[in-house]
C-alpha cells in the first residue's frame, strides 16, 4: 500500500484509499476539468472537497501541495517511476493524465503540439476572460457603479467565442474528430458562463450555432455529467 504520510495535505484530507489518484478540488470551471478527465480515463480516484468559500484551499496543508492555494491539485500514488506525484494547474493534471493513459492527446507530434497549444489557449484566455465576466457580473463586481470593466470582458469573451465558433466549424471537436483534453478543458468554462455566471444573453450565446451545438454534444457525455458534480458541497 502507497505511503503518502510524506504529503501534508494528507493529514487534513486523509487517503482511505491510498492506493488511488488523490483529487483535491471543487466542481469549479477548473475543478472539474480534472474530474471529468478521471472520470473519462476510468483512473481510480478518491475526491476531496476543498471548500474555497471557507478558505480552506489557502490553509498550510493545501499550500503544501499548492502554494499558489488554487483548485484543483491531486496526488499520484504511482507516478514516473512508481514513486508518488503531486501536481497543481489544472492544464499540468491534463497533461499528465493524457501521457499516463495514453488518451485524449494524439501521439502524432504535429496533432499533439497543436493540441497543447489550443490548451494554452483556454488556460490563457477563455478561463480568465470568462472568470472577470462572472466576477463583474454574478458576483462582488456586479455592485461596481462602473460598468467598463465588465464591458471589456464581456467584449473580449465575446471574441473568444468567436474564435472557438470559427474552430469549430465542420468539426464535431476542438481537434477535428477526436475529443480531447481541449474539450475537457474548455467545457466547463463554457458552460459555467452561460449557466452559473448566467451571461448567457451578455455574450449573445444564442447567435452562435457551432459552439452550442458542441458544449450540447460534450454535456451529453456521461462521464462530463458526473465529472461536472465531483466534489461538490452536495
Amino acid at each position: 500500500m502507497p505511503d503518502l504520510s510524506a504529503f501534508p495535505i494528507t493529514a487534513r484530507w486523509p487517503a482511505r484509499h491510498p492506493d488511488r489518484i488523490q483529487l483535491y478540488s471543487l466542481n469549479t470551471p477548473n475543478g472539474v476539468k480534472v474530474s471529468i478527465m478521471l472520470e473519462e480515463t476510468g483512473l481510480a480516484y478518491e475526491p476531496h472537497l476543498v471548500d474555497i468559500m471557507q478558505e480552506e484551499s489557502r490553509t498550510p496543508e493545501f499550500l503544501s501541495l499548492n502554494p499558489n492555494g488554487k483548485v484543483p491539485a491531486i496526488i499520484d500514488p504511482d507516478g514516473p517511476g512508481g514513486e508518488p506525484i503531486g501536481l497543481f494547474e489544472s492544464g499540468a493534471i491534463l497533461l499528465y493524465l493524457a501521457e499516463k493513459t495514453g488518451m485524449f492527446l494524439s501521439t502524432d507530434p504535429a496533432l499533439r503540439w497543436e493540441t497543447i497549444q489550443w490548451l494554452f489557449f483556454q488556460m490563457a484566455s477563455i478561463g480568465p476572460m470568462f472568470g472577470q465576466v462572472g466576477f463583474f457580473h454574478k458576483f462582488a463586481g456586479r455592485e461596481y457603479e462602473d460598468k467598463r470593466p465588465l464591458k471589456r470582458y464581456v467584449d473580449e469573451s465575446r471574441r473568444l467565442l468567436g474564435v472557438l465558433e470559427a474552430r469549430l466549424d465542420e468539426r464535431p471537436w476542438l481537434m477535428g474528430e477526436d475529443y480531447s483534453i481541449v474539450d475537457i478543458a474548455t467545457l466547463g468554462w463554457v458552460n459555467n458562463l452561460i449557466d452559473f455566471y448566467g451571461a448567457r444573453d451578455l455574450v449573445h450565446f444564442d447567435e452562435l450555432s457551432n459552439v452550442p451545438a458542441w458544449l450540447e454534444r460534450g454535456l451529453a457525455r456521461p462521464a462530463v455529467a458526473r465529472g461536472l458534480l465531483i466534489p461538490s458541497r452536495g
